[in-house]
């Protein structure tokens, strides 16, 4: 058997590839989490069937809005054809029926059909020969008049789901690292699609981390991440920023450090929206490989004659600028380290010929009288 051997290069530099981060938050907002074995899982959702059926897919909700339609029209249209059974409306057609022009199912069916959604043709009605007829009609009207209201309420409550105005509120698709003020600062962007303003709007930041164990337990630790200005009027794409200090979890990490973490920063904007007075949350997470080091954000905001213009093609481009590849911790000891400049050394006055200096004596010797 032959051996291949391959010669290495001792001055290259090994590259490590590196799996993309599993997400604990989505870009989208939603939470990459599936939960399983629930116990009495179908019961809490037959429960609270009105969160259920707002939370579904559209096709889903229209499937089950026409079978109970369906099924509402077939299951009185089975009594009516049983009454008329019962009374002999199938069998002779000269007595007076319980239902007018009611001889058959088919002809049960579409009148309860006519019935429910209220049409009215005018060849089938309802007779005063029986009393049961006359109750199951009265029932059918209240059971249309619940299953239109549910509908309606459904239909209304999902299009109007805080889900759906918070896709026009939008993160950044990476965050920054840079320098502000002589310190390092972690910030993202975040911006509103529509035309109206925000009311009362809040950002908050956390970090996620994931453990697991070699026995296959997981733990997750959270975090909160002080914000310099976490209230913010969304009339414009605003920067949120993120100072990191002494009691941030990033002080002590450089690039490098971040490029092999395993942290998962997670945001959030909750507000109320002016037009419908609802309170909704825009959420989305940034990984190592969404945290740009020694990145600013582009201006999106130029003045115009009578108005701000904002273009939101620059809402995701970033500039790169001079940043220290180095930690927030080591970059203020670097600083606080560094010797102060020595001032420079004042020449010493020269006494005057007229002036005697301080601390010097004279000795006078007078002449002799004698000589």
């Amino acid at each position: 058997m032959q051996k291949i051997y391959q010669k290495v290069d001792p001055g290259a530099v090994a590259m490590t590839v590196t799996s993309p981060k599993r997400r604990y938050v989505r870009k989208e907002g939603n939470c990459n989490v599936i939960f399983r074995h629930v116990p009495e899982e179908w019961l809490l959702f037959v429960t609270d069937i009105f969160t259920t059926l707002v939370e579904i897919r559209w096709r889903v909700m229209f499937l089950i809005f026409a079978l109970s339609y369906i099924l509402s029209w077939l299951f009185f249209g089975i009594l009516f054809w049983v009454i008329a059974l019962a009374h002999g409306d199938v069998q002779d057609h000269e007595t007076a029926p319980c239902v007018y022009e009611v001889r058959s199912f088919t002809a049960a069916f579409l009148f309860s059909l006519e019935t429910q959604t209220t049409i009215g043709y005018g060849a089938r009605g309802m007779s005063e020969n029986c009393p049961v007829a006359i109750v199951v009609v009265t029932l059918q009207d209240v059971v249309s008049c619940f299953i239109d209201t549910f509908v309606i309420g459904i239909a209304v409550a999902k299009m109007a789901s805080a889900r759906k105005r918070a896709q026009t509120v939008g993160f950044s698709n990476c965050a920054v690292v840079n320098l502000r003020d002589g310190h390092f600062c972690l910030s993202w962007r975040v911006g509103d699609f529509r035309r109206n303003h925000l009311v009362e709007g809040t950002a908050r930041a956390q970090i996620v981390r994931t453990d697991t164990h070699a026995t296959g337990r997981m733990d997750v630790t959270y975090r909160d991440l002080l914000l310099q200005q976490p209230d913010i009027v969304l009339v414009a794409p605003t920067v949120i920023c993120h100072r990191i200090q002494e009691d941030s979890p990033l002080y002590g990490m450089s690039p490098g450090d971040l490029s092999r973490s395993d942290l998962e920063v997670v945001v959030s904007f909750t507000y109320t929206d002016d037009s419908t007075g609802m309170l909704h949350q825009t959420r989305t997470s940034y990984t190592r490989d969404d945290i740009l080091w020694g990145h600013v954000f582009q201006e999106m905001i130029r003045a115009g004659r009578r108005r701000y213009v904002v273009d939101y093609l620059l809402f995701n481009h970033t500039a790169k600028v001079q940043a220290p590849q180095i930690s927030a911790e080591a970059y203020r000891l670097k600083r606080g380290l560094r010797p102060s400049p020595r001032p420079s050394p004042r020449p010493s006055p020269q006494p005057s010929p007229n002036k005697i200096p301080d601390g010097v004596k004279l000795t006078l010797t007078l002449p002799d009288a004698h000589q």
